[in-house]
């Protein structure tokens, strides 16, 4: 199965999306958007710099877990991982985010 974006509209108002893999698993969340094309902008940034190892910034969690974000060019985040227990697994998750971000189709959520 392949993976996809799920975007939706949270209790606030705004648009996010959610990218899956093709297990179902959450592998990159996005911050908020005010509008539906600024979450479109945001998806067709994941799918450009995800190709990009550079984009990808590891961090370690005061709990001692790993997460990664994806940055634009602009050095701006454009999503976030969960979190991982072992940094082997959050270096699992980005390659997933690469693996499965390109051709990922998009899903509306309501």
């Amino acid at each position: 199965m392949a993976g996809k974006f799920e975007c939706y509209k949270d209790k606030a108002g705004e648009y996010r999306f959610r990218l899956k893999a093709g297990n179902g698993e959450t592998i990159l969340s996005s911050e908020g958007y005010s509008s539906k094309s600024g979450c479109d902008n945001g998806i067709a940034s994941v799918r450009k710099n995800c190709v990009n190892p550079d984009r990808f910034e590891k961090k370690k969690t005061e709990a001692g877990k790993f997460r990664f974000n994806l940055k634009a060019s602009n050095g701006q985040v454009i999503g976030t991982s969960q979190s991982y227990s072992s940094d082997s697994g959050c270096d699992n998750g980005m390659k997933s985010v690469a693996k499965s971000a390109p051709d990922a189709t998009v899903v509306e959520e309501s």
